[in-house]
């Protein structure tokens, strides 16, 4: 390759960053830039509450100062939240997170290691979730509870039973479009759902919810509308405009009030449990379950399937004088 290959530069009027944009940008520290890359609100906010809190506990004030940081440092921060007595999971997440910075500055050699290697986490603690999953019974209950002769009542039963049939994250329903329900891979209906870490998986459209989804477009009036936003707010009064999604605050309170007026209050999280726990008791494949769910690593799949801890499956039952 030789110099007249290479494109020829914008003129320099036309350049979007100035000269002094351009620098500060490259002068930028790559922990910042490590920060910076993270896409998903949960994981950043869930990041920055952990660095915060180490850099809390080792007196870290600039960015820089990470690269001098050892092992000692982080099995004094380790000891240090083990004795706040916060759960094995929390301090797993959190060491978590600081490793993930220290691999970044790895890749970007401004440390020659990650400190975090290495550093006893505290175990698992068990391998059940424990978010509560639904009875059957209960299930259907909940189902069945919203109005099926008010828009609203449509809505519901719809949200409802998309999060029961089909496991999605609260932020992934929300995500969902008017078209992302129309999709269709050899012939079947299926949902093109937007997960964690910006990744897309179709999941089969179960029939159940495909006939409550289409009873509550047909009332509400924008099965047209193929960009717009799948579920939406009956009212809105703050902008005077019903074009938006339905918030994942808003998919949580109507879970929690439909289930807390049956006896058993529970968040949304519980109906992707459900979903998961009884897809497996009914003998469903681990992996096409992990996959279905969208999770990166099939031991978090594990997390919902209790069949090796049913009571009836016991060797108790199976002895016999």
């Amino acid at each position: 390759m030789t110099t007249s290959d290479l494109p020829s530069a914008p003129p320099v009027a036309s350049r979007l960053l100035t000269a002094e944009q351009f620098q500060r940008l490259a002068d930028v520290p790559p922990e910042i830039e490590w920060f910076a890359n993270l896409g998903n609100k949960a994981t950043r906010r869930a990041y920055e509450n952990a660095l915060a809190d180490f850099m809390k506990f080792t007196g870290i004030v600039k960015p820089e100062e990470f690269r001098t940081v050892t092992r000692a440092h982080v099995i004094a921060w380790r000891d240090d939240l083990v004795q706040r007595t916060l759960s094995g999971m929390t301090v797993r997440h959190r060491l978590a997170a600081l490793s993930s910075l220290f691999e970044s500055l790895c890749e970007k050699n401004a440390v020659t290691h990650n400190p975090v290697k290495g550093v006893k986490r505290p175990p698992v603690e068990s391998y059940e979730g424990k978010t509560p999953a639904l009875g059957d019974h209960q299930a259907r209950k909940l189902l069945d509870a919203p109005d099926g002769a008010s828009l609203k009542g449509k809505r519901d039963r719809a949200i409802l039973a998309t999060l029961l049939y089909h496991a999605l994250r609260r932020d992934e329903l929300c995500r969902l479009t008017v078209k992302d329900f129309k999709h269709e891979r050899r012939g079947v209906p299926h949902l093109k759902v937007f997960g964690k870490g910006g990744k897309i998986r179709y999941v089969p459209l179960h029939p159940a919810a495909s006939g409550l989804i289409g009873d509550y477009l047909e009332v509400a009036g924008h099965g047209a509308d193929d960009t717009g936003a799948l579920f939406r707010p009956i009212r809105n009064n703050c902008t005077g405009t019903l074009e938006r999604a339905i918030t994942p605050d808003a998919v949580y309170k109507l879970v929690r009030q439909y289930s807390a007026a049956l006896g058993f209050a529970i968040g949304a999280h519980a109906l992707r449990a459900t979903a998961a726990t009884n897809a497996l008791d009914h003998q469903a494949d681990i992996a096409k379950v992990q996959e279905w769910l969208g999770h990166a690593n099939i031991a978090t799949t594990r997390i919902y399937d209790h069949r090796k801890t049913r009571p009836e499956d016991s060797p108790t039952f199976k002895v016999a004088y």
